[in-house]
């Protein structure tokens, strides 16, 4: 099992909120940092997927300014279906690099058409990228290795379809945020693992990487982030079940747990200051670094878990944007730069 809790934090004891986040996290009330628990978990279910917005194709669509798709691939071994969701900026001839994404809500709320909007106002038609958003299962209806064999089952049929598809083979970046982000880093570690279809890079925001949640900042965000270390365990015991605190848990579950990062895309790791996420993103940083890697590391000072998501408009968080932006830019680019060369 987990180890034993630390001392438990106190307000004074966390990093200070940037002045902007303070304030708009404080206008969104206590509801924001109530936990998920156990009990809880089935009716905060419900709530969230009756007040996240859900678009409709057509909505997504935006007038005609992107190509989307609903596509139903097989899933893993034989199982059902995966869903995914694909979009284009509209009128652009040739094929397109394409970023392969996976939704946060830890594991267990969320949907693949909900992100959608902010993903190709951002980036699909600033870097004339497609974006594939997974619907993967949620927990605990689907535990281990439900979620990330959806997402490999989905990411090997894109690689085999991309050229019916539109899109580039050789220039697939794979991403997520917050449980999105564990999934797209364990995905990279599956797919060198398999030898299966090589992303080009990985893009890890704020990822939820380790099932163990005994960091010194999962301690010291208690009860003050918006995604605590009750939830982040109300989590990974919905994902794990059984296997929750097991020794040898595989990496594929929680990459955090790799004893082995050579030899994976680069990748791009952003995570805040004052969130519980902290600790295990920079650790994971930096034992790609150790293993010879590449990977550019972004702590955002004053940050709580989803800042830019909550508080979109104050400087922080379009700071944040603007290098993420700049980094799929240069992968982009990079590799555009590689596939000439060998033309």
């Amino acid at each position: 099992m987990p180890s034993e809790p630390g001392p438990v934090s106190t307000a004074w004891d966390a990093p200070p909120l940037d002045p902007e986040l303070s304030v708009a996290l404080a206008a969104l009330g206590e509801e924001a940092r109530e936990p998920f628990t156990l009990e809880n978990l089935a009716a905060r279910q419900e709530q969230d997927a009756a007040r996240r917005p859900r678009p409709t194709v057509r909505d997504l669509r935006a007038d005609g300014r992107f190509e989307v798709d609903e596509l139903h691939v097989p899933g893993p071994s034989g199982g059902q279906d995966v869903t995914l969701v694909s979009a284009r900026p509209a009128g652009i001839a040739g094929t397109l690099p394409l970023l392969y994404y996976m939704h946060g809500g830890g594991m267990i709320t969320g949907n693949a058409w909900s992100v959608l909007p902010r993903l190709l106002r951002e980036w699909a038609l600033t870097l004339e990228l497609a974006v594939i958003s997974v619907d993967y299962r949620l927990a605990p209806q689907a535990q281990y290795l439900g979620p990330v064999e959806d997402c490999y089952a989905g990411f090997v049929w894109v690689a085999e379809h991309a050229a019916q598809l539109g899109i580039d083979a050789d220039r697939i970046i794979v991403g997520g945020k917050s449980a999105g982000g564990g999934l797209a880093a364990a995905l990279a570690l599956l797919t060198r693992d398999r030898e299966g279809p090589t992303p080009i890079g990985q893009l890890l925001l704020c990822p939820m990487l380790d099932d163990r949640n005994n960091t010194f900042s999962s301690h010291q965000m208690a009860g003050i982030d918006t995604w605590d270390r009750t939830s982040n365990a109300t989590a990974w015991q919905a994902l794990l079940g059984d296997q929750y605190g097991a020794a040898d848990l595989p990496p594929y579950a929680a990459p955090a747990r790799a004893t082995d990062l050579s030899r994976l895309p680069p990748a791009y790791i952003e995570v805040g200051s004052a969130e519980t996420f902290r600790d295990e993103d920079v650790a994971y940083a930096n034992a790609i670094w150790q293993a010879g890697g590449q990977a550019e590391l972004h702590v955002w000072p004053g940050a709580f878990h989803g800042f830019d998501t909550f508080a979109p408009q104050t400087a922080l968080s379009q700071d944040a944007r603007n290098a993420r932006s700049r980094w799929l830019r240069r992968i982009l680019t990079q590799s555009g730069a590689s596939s000439g060369s060998a033309c």
